[in-house]
Formats: C-alpha cells, sequence, structure tokens
C-alpha cells in the first residue's frame, strides 16, 4: 500500500526505516559480501517493506525488516541455484569501478567494525550459522526475534549460534595466539 505525502503512516514508515537502514545494510553487506549487491538487496527490501507496510504489527521493526531481507537473500540464492550464474560479457564490461574495494568509504568502515581477521573468519562460516551469529552478536537481536526474522524455531536458533560461534572460534584460534590472546 503506498501513502501519500503527508500521510502520518508514511512518515512512520521513513522514520523508523531511517532508524534501522544501517543495520540492513550492514546485514546485506555480511551476507552478499558485495557492496553494490548489498546496496541491491537493501534497497529492494526497503521498497518491499514499504509495499507491505499495513501489514506490519507495529512490535519489532528492525526485526521485520531483517527478515525480509533475509527472506529475500534466500530467495536469490535459491535461484542462483536453480538457474546457474549466467551472464554475458557485457554486463560484466559496462562495470566501471570508480576505487578499489578495498578502498570504498563503506568497505573501509566495515573493516574497522569488525576487523579483517573476523571479517573473513565470518565469511568462512557457512550462511544459515553466519546469519545467526550476525543477527545475535552484530545486530543485537534476541533469540525470538531472530527466530521471527528467519521464521525458524528458537532451538534451532540456540543451535546455529552456538555452531557459528564454534566455527568463528576455530577460524579465529591462531589469530588469536599471534595477537597474545591465547596461550600458544
Amino acid at each position: 500500500m503506498l501513502f501519500k505525502r503527508g500521510d502520518p503512516r508514511r512518515e512512520c514508515f521513513e522514520r523508523m526505516a531511517e532508524q534501522v537502514f544501517s543495520s540492513v545494510y550492514g546485514t546485506a553487506l555480511r551476507l552478499t559480501r558485495d557492496r553494490e549487491e548489498a546496496s541491491d538487496l537493501s534497497q529492494e527490501a526497503i521498497v518491499r517493506a514499504y509495499e507491505a507496510f499495513d501489514r506490519f504489527d507495529g512490535r519489532n521493526f528492525k526485526a521485520w525488516m531483517l527478515r525480509i531481507l533475509t527472506n529475500l537473500y534466500i530467495n536469490k540464492y535459491r535461484r542462483r541455484v536453480r538457474e546457474g550464474t549466467s551472464g554475458s560479457l557485457d554486463d560484466e564490461a559496462a562495470q566501471e569501478p570508480v576505487a578499489l574495494a578495498s578502498e570504498a568509504p563503506d568497505r573501509q568502515v566495515f573493516d574497522e567494525m569488525l576487523g579483517s581477521e573476523v571479517e573473513e573468519a565470518l565469511a568462512k562460516v557457512p550462511d544459515v550459522f553466519r546469519m545467526a551469529v550476525m543477527l545475535s552478536d552484530l545486530e543485537g537481536l534476541t533469540y525470538d526475534e531472530i527466530a521471527e526474522a528467519t521464521d525458524v524455531p528458537v532451538g534451532t536458533v540456540r543451535s546455529r549460534i552456538a555452531r557459528g560461534r564454534a566455527l568463528l572460534r576455530k577460524e579465529l584460534e591462531s589469530f588469536a595466539k599471534e595477537q597474545g590472546y591465547l596461550k600458544p
């Protein structure tokens, strides 16, 4: 449902969307590991949320937005698996990078937030576990909110977070020893 200018529901949506957009984009960036895809995914999630705002139950906008984002990501992933990767050389030539990926402002902020070692370790964790850990540890959602956002039971959320953290711990063990956090 589209709201006209001046409609309090539109203003309410815009205000709430602005408050959670950095979390939506950050989650999209961690899921896709590509800033253009993350931008497209987060913008599509905002559009879908706007169109469905009349169905929002008013409880937790951030969790609702992250569920929309998560569903979009899963649907796109499934579509890619079904269709395989296809693209033309023309599409690839159309993309002209403005700067090195490591110099992109959002990439620098992301690296500072997590540290490159943690980011690399997180990227190695399988999607379902990574998503649960990100929503819990980076976005601060409760287990119930994560269950709602990912449409799985709370017990599954707990299991995924535990397994995701264990995989992260394993990936980061040598780094922690090098930095003196763990004894060799």
